[in-house]
């Protein structure tokens, strides 16, 4: 059992010690900088992906994604609504 306690120590110091240097250079405008600005290329190269994607199946005359959930929105506002009547008309039946 010392040893098992041993090595908790040592384990339990060290990720004492790694968390307290990550959290020192994560904090670092030196790692944060360069990060923000992959991110920020990386979002903007994401979207232009999505446009190019969009505009390829346009092309092709068919729905692009953003062009499908609108239409699934509508017809869940729809499913909804037809819902909600058959509610009101089962409820005038009883009267």
């Amino acid at each position: 059992m010392m040893l098992w306690d041993q090595w908790k120590k040592g384990f339990d110091l060290w990720e004492q010690r790694t968390a307290e240097m990550m959290e020192t250079v994560l904090k670092s405008p030196a790692v944060l900088q360069p990060m923000g600005n992959l991110l920020s290329a990386s979002m903007k190269m994401k979207a232009n992906v999505e446009k190019a994607s969009a505009e390829w199946w346009g092309s092709l005359g068919l729905p692009s994604k953003r062009d499908q959930e609108k239409t699934l929105h509508a017809l869940n506002q729809i499913q909804s609504r037809l819902i909600d009547l058959e509610e009101k008309l089962a409820a005038l039946k009883k009267n």
